[in-house]
């Protein structure tokens, strides 16, 4: 595995590159097929980040990681690399079964979503009547064709109480 250290607004030591290379290069054991991982170590005031791209044949692995110092950071973020490494790797190794891994006693199937509900007709309508459906119905968004413009539109609610209009141009 080639791993690629980069330090933005703070000097490398040797001892920090070494700390970090020791760390991610321990996923080349789980996994055999990782092929570079980029590791981005960088301080902002008094918030130290890592972050890792590992690139595993092809898919991308990325996590990332603030604390007040640079080695927790790059603890926290091994953490959280392991457990989506082990998730990818129980994704292939399921796969290879052609099921999903059974966990303890119980075996769990994969859900696959179907479509339940299927909305052809959309009534032309204002943007207000659009946002008074919405209420009426307790939606989040709401998709409607604008009677001025004749274009699809897609009205939700922010996090603020507000609403948002998404308008799609031909």
């Amino acid at each position: 595995m080639n791993i690629i250290i980069n330090c933005r607004h703070m000097d490398s030591t040797q001892h920090l590159k070494d700390y970090a290379e020791e760390k991610i290069g321990r996923f080349d054991k789980y996994l055999n097929n990782i092929t570079e991982a980029n590791v981005t170590l960088s301080v902002e005031k008094y918030r130290h980040k890592a972050e890792v791209l590992l690139k595993i044949s092809g898919s991308p692995i990325q996590a990332e990681s603030i604390t007040d110092e640079m080695y927790s950071a790059i603890d926290e973020v091994v953490g959280k690399l392991a457990r989506q490494v082990r998730k990818h790797k129980d994704k292939i190794v399921s796969q290879r079964k052609g099921k999903e891994k059974s966990e303890g006693v119980l075996e769990t199937t994969e859900h696959v979503p179907a479509i339940i509900k299927n909305k052809s007709e959309i009534k032309p309508m204002s943007v207000e009547e659009a946002a008074m459906q919405m209420d009426l119905l307790g939606r989040d968004f709401f998709v409607y064709t604008n009677a001025s413009s004749g274009d699809i539109n897609v009205l939700y609610k922010r996090t603020d109480g507000n609403f948002g209009l998404i308008e799609t141009i031909k």
